[in-house]
């Protein structure tokens, strides 16, 4: 069982896990579905809140497990509605998550990691590199926090944020199971999007899953070549069998797989670029998602013009890939993977070192 603080992590805990955590402590099991209930339906924050559960259960818990909601220090509303909020966890950690608006219903993106390791040249996240691993409480936690913190609900999950969700995939799928579970917020499967730049065995592993959710790649290059000077993952992942493990998980769960290309000015907008990804991509049951890149102080890259982009999705449309561009959400408040939580972490840091 996870620990937080030196205490059973309860929030990451599966109703089983959960019944055998109140086994171990004398208690009789079906208590563990009031307690889940409190914990997942009902939401509470501490045990005390939970006024069917004797007290001396309550002080066994007390005593044996964390339940630390994430404390929400930032939020900024972009005129378009998207707000952006920074968490802070237990340990002092902070976290980006985002709440967006669409037609379809109320989307919110989380973090899976503090910090990133994948180093992606055109991505704020990785900027710092990986801090630590976020446990599957804390994935909840911030759907959780930002479900109360918005006051509306929510029906679409991208965990799209800073991090690569396939490094810290025990957690991932935790959390995935915990929050479609029926007995806690059940949220559907087929409305959680899971965005990966690509480590090829853990695809497979997900393929195994039986899960119903979207898997989404980060492609960004039509060839190795490019993807490499993007991407240093693919020094490790060779392109062609990135494809073919997409080709063997469209296969295997039937669902699917979108491919996310952000286009940047110079590098892979070109009409080349176009034909070739569409020549990739020919028969694979997907979907393009052309991303605007974001324009980050610490990296050179621009993202291309508009009409450049428009070309671009008519060349994949041509060749019959299906092609949208992504709406450009809270491009106001800093609301691209990792940029909000790098400002917080300098001024955090200059003002520490002004007191000095």
């Amino acid at each position: 069982m996870q620990r937080l603080g030196g205490k059973v992590d309860i929030l990451s805990l599966s109703l089983s896990e959960l019944e055998t955590l109140l086994v171990s402590m004398n208690e009789k099991k079906f208590r563990a579905k009031q307690i889940y209930s409190w914990l997942h339906e009902k939401r509470v924050t501490s045990f005390q809140a939970m006024t069917n559960i004797a007290q001396a259960l309550q002080h066994k818990l007390e005593e044996q497990c964390a339940l630390i909601p994430l404390q929400a220090i930032r939020q900024f509303v972009s005129q378009d509605g998207t707000i952006k909020y920074l968490l802070k966890l237990h340990d002092g950690h902070v976290v980006e998550s985002v709440f967006m608006t669409y037609k379809h219903g109320n989307s919110v993106c989380i973090s899976s990691q503090v910090g990133c390791r994948m180093g992606c040249r055109f991505c704020a996240s990785t900027i710092g590199g990986l801090e630590r691993q976020l446990h599957a409480s804390e994935m909840l936690g911030q759907v959780y926090a930002i479900n109360q913190l918005s006051g509306k609900r929510l029906s679409n999950i991208v965990i799209m944020g800073t991090g690569e969700p396939l490094d810290n995939y025990d957690a991932l799928v935790s959390f995935i199971r915990l929050v479609t579970s029926n007995e806690g917020m059940g949220i559907s499967q087929r409305n959680i999007t899971v965005s990966t730049c690509g480590i090829i065995d853990r695809i497979y592993d997900l393929a195994e899953e039986d899960l119903k959710i979207t898997l989404a790649i980060s492609l960004h290059a039509p060839n190795q070549t490019i993807r490499k000077t993007m991407m240093p993952i693919a020094s490790q992942y060779d392109y062609d069998k990135l494809i073919q493990a997409c080709k063997d998980y469209v296969h295997k769960t039937k669902r699917r797989i979108t491919f996310e290309y952000s286009l940047i000015k110079g590098v892979n907008d070109s009409k080349e670029c176009a034909m070739a990804l569409a020549g990739v991509l020919q028969g694979i049951l997907c979907h393009v998602n052309l991303i605007p890149v974001n324009t980050i102080e610490e990296r050179d890259y621009r993202h291309s013009s508009l009409d450049t982009i428009q070309a671009f999705k008519h060349l994949l449309e041509k060749r019959h890939i299906n092609a949208t561009i992504r709406r450009e959400l809270g491009s106001d408040i800093n609301a691209a993977c990792g940029q909000l939580r790098r400002t917080y972490t300098h001024d955090k840091n200059q003002n520490k070192n002004e007191t000095d």
